[in-house]
């Protein structure tokens, strides 16, 4: 990869940063992300003011509600729907506002244009939802005290706080390349959006083979703490083998690759008609 190139990627991830970042049409993306730390900092301020109370809690049952937090807020809301709002709107909100033909009248190609609007979408998704994790994570048990970082330096408080973050990170990738293909080349992305997330919230009822079809199955597998299916819902999961960390992390990798090389080439022979 040339200088050019990479000085062209760089230029348009600038440009998107700039108009993404902080813009009034993504504010609601803001408080997805940051609303469970909220939740964890009133719990951490909560319960330091009754600590004196021996036996309200453990450090492990904390553990296993952010492990709930994670999955079922994180996972199959949280950065769902926040990557839908980043990287659908990398192209559907340029043809709103009428300003996509500006850059395809650049000397520039439509892959570098792809690979600089994707770059830009993920680096805002991995500051917000990679940052909310961490926080969260950090402040949930800060009540313990000592105890607490005890748990961090010398417990495996730091190997799921680092196993949470990358798997943070790989779902922005995986729905950020599957929400910039949909962005792409449906007028509404709120469609597809919503067949995929109804796929995605049914996966643990599927039998096994269409369990693998989805990002949330691998997503699962990356999790440091397993959360406990409660009844009834127990009796109707299909239990399936999770795909070992070599398997699932670079197979989540190779279907974002496949799917924007698959957007980058369309857009290649992408045509603007605003009128639509």
């Amino acid at each position: 990869m040339n200088s050019t190139v990479l000085r062209q990627i760089g230029g348009v991830m600038r440009l998107e940063l700039k108009k993404t970042f902080l813009s009034r049409r993504g504010w609601w993306i803001y408080f997805l992300a940051l609303g469970p730390c909220a939740v964890t900092m009133l719990h951490w301020l909560v319960e330091s003011r009754f600590r004196g109370n021996i036996g309200r809690h453990s450090i492990g049952e904390d553990s296993v509600i952010f492990a709930g937090i994670f999955l079922f807020y994180y996972l199959r809301a949280g950065i769902f729907f926040g990557s839908m709002g980043i990287f659908s709107n990398l192209f559907r909100a340029e043809m709103l506002e009428k300003t996509l033909h500006y850059y395809f009248l650049t000397p520039l190609r439509r892959e570098l244009l792809v690979a600089g609007k994707f770059l830009a979408g993920l680096t805002i998704a991995l500051v917000l939802f990679g940052g909310s994790v961490a926080l969260a994570f950090l402040t949930i048990g800060r009540h313990f005290g000592a105890a607490w970082t005890d748990y961090l330096v010398h417990g495996p408080g730091l190997s799921q706080l680092g196993s949470y973050v990358l798997v943070a990170a790989l779902a922005c990738v995986g729905y950020g390349a599957v929400f910039l293909m949909c962005g792409l080349f449906y007028r509404n992305p709120m469609i597809p959006a919503a067949v995929v997330w109804v796929w995605e919230g049914i996966n643990p009822f599927l039998p096994t083979v269409l369990k693998k079809i989805s990002v949330i199955f691998y997503l699962k597998s990356l999790c440091p703490v397993e959360v406990p299916v409660p009844p009834p819902f127990n009796v109707m999961v299909v239990d399936a083998d999770a795909p070992p960390f070599w398997v699932a992390v670079p197979g989540l990798l190779a279907i974002a690759v496949i799917l924007l090389i698959y957007a980058a080439v369309s857009a290649r022979t992408t045509e603007i008609n605003y009128g639509d």
